[in-house]
């Protein structure tokens, strides 16, 4: 199951190619580098050859001084190659998480419903680090290796044909080998993150579920649970791992055969006076300095094999396309709104219909009550109102405005709703008011904390509105949770109010 390099550039691509200036320093530092390896053993022939001929010192200092600076000058160059590396593989998959968490918030609700929290946190997160350190070395590695067993091919060449010859050979035949086995992990590896997922999407509901697991005497059943998940991510490990000791097996006897090529024809032609000491040493050199790319080449074969998995599964992801689509701008008109659901059928599931031919009208500045045994469709007509599904037939209008022909966005802040759960940020109360819009100015809190009459509620907060939340809303009753909900909901001003049991504490 071979990945083609073109689907690895697909996904960064876009966000690479803005970064062409820290590209052609990358491409600078990495060639320095490169040159200097190829040329330090030259020096270091020089010298051997000098000193079996009895050469004046001064010369074997200069070949000394001029060995040990360009090692200097290579490691330099290496360590500013590497720096520059995962500047522009960070930039690009942090633009990519970006990318993909906005993709997910605009999905329907029915993905969502679908994937847990916990999976999607290890498909944004989880995956992406995976790429990251990919083309964090993509260049550096497999690029930088693959011209440094270039630049040995041409400089052995230039030592001896016959042995240039012979090494190209190998070289060719390693790398397509390596190429053909590349690929042999990745159905295993992708079972092993998708089994990870799972895995973090079972420990996210279980934890948030603690109290009612515990009340319900169900930890021993949680426990198998994650016994099950756990056995299944150590039986696709074990597949994967198995694929990669190939890999490595494979790398490792073509370094054994390359050696003994470089010292068979390295003595035969030093005993028949074809080359010098020096040279039979710059051809050992060379073949040993061939294995750090080979290894690193096979370490990016098994990294490739990582990344092909998360490079599918982040894909198929990014396919995922909302069946909520935007519609084409109609305008909802400001102020109070008409309400009208005009024969709607909905069902989450074909067979399993929730309302029914359900017609009503709500007049601007009315309350309309719905009430309802449990599961009989009431928060269904918010969810509806509000587009995060659409009706299987029949039309919701807004002052006679279909909603599927207003733009999401609009519609979204035309409607305010406060619902029974509900959601706090680990922030200031200020931005958990205005949901992190910094242009409402703090009169505007003040004046709607005062029209709600919850100035006790405001004073016995420390800080004000620079008061620190933590994450869920921890410190803040259930009640006060729901008195920040219908402070949003009057910031906002919106022309139609939905409240789903927002009385119940």
């Amino acid at each position: 199951m071979n990945i083609p390099f073109k689907q690895y550039w697909d996904l960064l691509g876009k966000y690479i190619q803005p970064q062409k200036g820290r590209f052609y320093l990358l491409t600078f530092l990495l060639l320095s580098t490169i040159g200097l390896q190829i040329l330090n053993p030259q020096i270091m022939r020089y010298f051997i050859d000098q000193a079996t001929a009895q050469a004046p010192l001064n010369d074997l200092v200069l070949a000394a001084a001029l060995f040990i600076a360009a090692a200097l000058v290579q490691q330099v160059m290496g360590v500013s190659a590497t720096y520059v590396g995962e500047n522009v593989a960070w930039t690009a998959t942090n633009a990519l998480r970006a990318e993909l968490a906005e993709h997910c918030l605009h999905l329907d609700m029915s993905f969502h419903n679908e994937k847990s929290p916990g999976e999607l946190i290890e498909r944004i997160d989880g995956d992406v680090i995976e790429i990251s350190n990919f083309f964090s070395q993509l260049v550096i590695r497999v690029l930088g290796n693959l011209l440094l067993l270039l630049g040995i091919m041409v400089a052995i060449m230039f030592v001896d044909w016959r042995v240039g010859i012979a090494f190209s050979t190998f070289v060719v035949i390693m790398l397509f080998v390596l190429n053909k086995v590349r690929g042999l992990a990745i159905p295993h590896q992708k079972a092993f993150r998708e089994a990870n997922a799972e895995l973090f999407g079972f420990l996210e509901e279980r934890l948030a579920g603690t109290e009612d697991i515990r009340s319900s005497g169900a930890v021993d059943f949680v426990l198998r649970g994650l016994y099950k998940l756990q056995t299944e991510i150590l039986k696709h490990w074990r597949n994967s791992w198995r694929m990669f000791l190939l890999v490595r097996s494979t790398a490792g006897y073509m370094m054994v055969i390359g050696n003994v090529i470089a010292f068979i024809s390295g003595y035969f032609l030093y005993r028949n006076g074809t080359i010098t000491l020096g040279t039979a040493y710059l051809i050992i050199y060379y073949t040993n300095l061939l294995g750090r790319p080979v290894r690193e080449l096979e370490q990016q074969v098994e990294n490739l094999q990582n990344i092909g998995a998360s490079t599918l599964r982040l894909i198929e992801l990014r396919a995922i396309e909302s069946k909520t689509q935007d519609g084409p701008g109609v305008p909802i008109p400001t102020g109070a709104l008409h309400l009208s659901f005009d024969h709607v059928d909905f069902a989450y599931h074909e067979d399993e219909p929730v309302l029914h031919d359900l017609s009503f009208q709500l007049e601007p500045g009315k309350v309309l009550g719905i009430l309802g045994r449990t599961g009989s469709g009431k928060t269904t007509i918010t969810r509806l109102v509000f587009r995060l599904y659409d009706p299987t037939t029949g039309q919701v209008t807004l002052n006679d405005v279909p909603i599927q022909h207003a733009e999401l966005r609009q519609l979204r802040q035309s409607v305010g709703m406060v619902t029974q759960d509900v959601q706090l940020f680990q922030a200031s109360v200020r931005d958990n008011l205005t949901f992190f819009d910094h242009t409402i100015p703090d009169e505007r809190i003040m004046a709607v904390i005062e029209e709600l009459e919850l100035s006790d509620w405001f004073q016995s907060l420390p800080d004000g509105l620079d008061t620190e939340l933590e994450t869920g809303g921890r410190g803040l009753s259930a009640g006060e949770g729901q008195l920040l909900a219908f402070t949003r909901v009057f910031l906002r001003d919106p022309g139609l109010v939905i409240l789903d049991e927002a009385s119940s504490r």
